[in-house]
């Protein structure tokens, strides 16, 4: 109980009965506290296991089968009977170390279900669904028993029969990498093969069949949004959803390796939870905590060690380049001077941290795709950056180093310098490090999604934990709420990011693709995007390439998209003579408050956050490829307080494409009662900044 000590207005009720069920008793029902939603589930004729979901009386989950193929055993999925269930009811407040909000309600009802085989194995499962006003979740037991202790599962086939050709944002199943852009197609035209490109990424890419990633979210005709993901990834594999376009069917689809072996484990233990977020508004999605709430409590109580900060950092120089990772390039950007000077420059502007990539020796074979192995070390620094001198140097100025480790997806080699690595930066006190993991996994045939890699980033966390360094991983496996019990993981890539604007030769990231990021990847938890850049064109660096963006839809990515830790990335020269900066230098980020004030996915998003230790308001929109007016009704301010509003907007003759880097800004008195009239260009956004005035 020690763990429950520390949250603040602390409400818990726990109801607990259980109940033997007569033969024929094959059906129970569980609804959520609002009763707004209702979980059937039933066995069939043949003792397999089915559910179904609706919500305020809608079908929205038709009736879905689940089931295990097994290794050398019989198929776990159907000969069952009800021997017992129990039901229960939970609510609790909890407070968020870091996060979009200072608490959180964690309110459920909870059905479990204990089935067991009426042949002579007497095999054993349990299934239990725990019911919230914003969704469901739901995940199996396996008890320790004796015909079955070790589990090795070929296929976990949890279905989820959709109620109609709902319209679906939507992302190839790659058992490697989430940066695509997303599809917004019926579900019926989701073909992944289709728009699979291995030759468009970094990293080793595979997609075996016609499946999507999670989150995947959908609309369906009547208006009701759902989103399908998971929760409390642990010790199993990634879950991607196979998709049967015919029948409007998804069924759980694992990810596996070369021996076709998606999951192996000893009993007793649980899968990860089973999620389908439900709602009848857009933002509501981004707002639910259902994800979290899924995960045990936090294992520590405080981070005071871990500061949520903006962090600026030698990254974009290489992307548009102006400098090189490895020493042997025309231009090492990674050098003792070169952050200094951005030591100071993070210093005068309120960012607290910066990040050196390219500071380790390693780097100069990072590239040769021909060589198996790239032999970084995580200690020895190049002979032109001397790694102490600047990690005091930045203390000095209030600004923490950010280490850097990419590993070039080598775990073996990784994991022999895991220890001394983070030994490291305990010793120098550097508490964050933003970890890499581009390339085809080491040892080959296991993937970045499948279970091998799900354990190894778990040892990461676990090491930070240790050592008190929290994690920005890249490359990574999905996040899935463990934030929450292993607050070091701050936040991770898993992301079509602003790179791809450096990168493209197909015009990089549309306009539209931070209108849907927000209700698909980030549902999951904080992403690293690295917004911010001014220097929109590219121009001189990269003339054949641009960001899709106003200058001002910039801006507003600091409010819309969610980290405690975000990067100021852009060269120093192109923020210097911006009046535009004191944006950067004003916005939060870590949060009291978030609410999301009106959105369409795929089309725009408002979203506004309240300052966690301030009584500071910031407010960021964001719209597609298609200019937008937009009304926003300020009633979140507080009532007895009015405030300088300063906008960050658009010109009436900004565009994306056209004119994307002009901007204006205007001050206003506003209060709770004013209403903002918003006018966006395409491509364009507006930030604001609410602060109380003072008597």
């Amino acid at each position: 109980m020690k763990k429950y000590l520390t949250l603040v207005n602390v409400f818990l009720t726990f109801l607990l009965f259980s109940c033997e069920l007569k033969e024929n008793n094959k059906q129970i029902a569980i609804s959520s506290p609002d009763e707004t939603i209702k979980v059937n589930f039933f066995l069939s004729d043949l003792g397999e296991p089915h559910y179904t979901v609706s919500f305020k009386n809608e079908s929205v989950i038709d009736t879905s089968k689940v089931s295990f193929d097994l290794k050398n055993e019989i198929a776990l999925g159907s000969d069952f009977e009800i021997v017992k269930t129990e039901q229960s009811t939970f609510d609790e407040t909890w407070s968020m170390i870091w996060g979009e909000d200072k608490q959180v309600r964690n309110h459920y009802n909870e059905l479990k279900i204990y089935l067991e085989e009426i042949s002579v194995l007497k095999r054993k499962i349990n299934i239990v669904f725990r019911v919230y006003d914003d969704g469901v979740g739901f995940r199996y037991e396996f008890p320790k028993q004796e015909y079955l202790d070790e589990v090795v599962i070929l296929d976990e086939n949890t279905e989820f029969n959709l109620t109609g050709n709902h319209k679906v944002w939507w992302i190839p199943g790659d058992w490697d990498i989430y940066e695509y852009l997303y599809n917004t197609t019926k579900f019926s035209e989701i073909d992944a093969l289709k728009y699979y490109n291995p030759k468009a990424h970094l990293g080793q890419t595979y997609v075996p069949e016609n499946a999507v990633n999670t989150p995947v979210t959908m609309k369906t005709d009547s208006g009701v949004y759902l989103s399908f993901h998971e929760a409390d990834l642990t010790n199993y594999a990634g879950m991607t959803l196979a998709v049967d376009t015919e029948n409007l069917k998804m069924k759980s689809e694992l990810v596996g390796n070369a021996k076709g072996i998606k999951v192996k484990r000893q009993t007793p233990f649980e899968t990860p939870w089973r999620t389908i977020q439900i709602s009848q508004r857009a933002g509501d999605l981004i707002e639910s905590k259902l994800i979290v709430n899924l995960n045990d409590p936090s294992k520590i109580e405080n981070m005071s060690y871990f500061k949520p900060m903006k962090y600026t950092g030698i990254w974009w120089d290489m992307h548009i380049g102006t400098g090189s990772w490895d020493y042997s390039g025309s231009y090492h950007a990674a050098n003792t001077k070169y952050a200094k000077e951005m030591i100071d420059f993070a210093s005068e502007h309120n960012i607290e941290g910066m990040l050196v990539e390219g500071w380790n020796i390693g780097w100069e074979k990072w590239w040769n795709k021909k060589q198996k192995k790239v032999h970084f070390d995580f200690v020895t620094p190049y002979p032109d950056y001397d790694l102490e001198e600047i990690v005091a140097y930045g203390k000095s100025k209030g600004v923490e180093l950010v280490m850097h480790h990419e590993n070039s997806a080598d775990i073996l080699l990784y994991e022999k310098q895991m220890d001394t690595a983070f030994a490291l930066m305990e010793k120098l006190e550097v508490h964050s490090v933003k970890t890499g993991y581009v390339s085809s996994i080491i040892p080959e045939g296991e993937y970045h999604h499948g279970q091998y890699m799900v354990n190894h980033y778990q040892k990461v966390l676990e090491k930070g934990m240790e050592t008190q360094v929290a994690i920005n991983a890249h490359e990574p496996i999905k996040a899935t709420g463990k934030r929450r019990t292993y607050p070091v993981a701050i936040s991770r890539e898993g992301v079509r990011g602003q790179e791809y604007n450096a990168w493209s030769k197909d015009g990089g990231n549309p306009p539209e693709h931070l209108t849907i990021v927000p209700f698909t990847r980030m549902l999951g938890g904080p992403v690293d995007y690295t917004p911010g850049i001014f220097n929109t064109s590219l121009k001189p660096y990269k003339v054949d390439n641009q960001i899709n963006t106003t200058l001002a839809h910039q801006l507003a990515l600091y409010v819309v998209l969610y980290s405690p830790v975000q990067m100021v990335p852009d060269l120093m020269k192109h923020y210097k003579e911006h009046s535009a900066m004191q944006f950067i230098k004003d916005v939060g980020v870590d949060w009291n408050i978030s609410k999301v004030l009106d959105a369409e996915i795929g089309d725009f998003i408002v979203m506004a956050r309240q300052e966690k230790g301030t009584e500071n308001w910031f407010l960021g929109a964001i719209t597609d490829e298609n200019k937008r007016h937009l009304e926003v009704k300020l009633d979140f301010l507080d009532a007895d307080k009015t405030y300088k509003a300063r906008l960050y907007k658009d010109k009436p003759d900004s565009h994306y494409h056209n004119n994307p880097e002009v901007y204006d800004i205007e001050e206003r008195q506003v209060d709770n009662k004013t209403t903002l009239a918003l006018n966006l260009v395409a491509g364009g956004g507006c930030a604001i900044s609410f602060i109380p005035k003072r008597e």
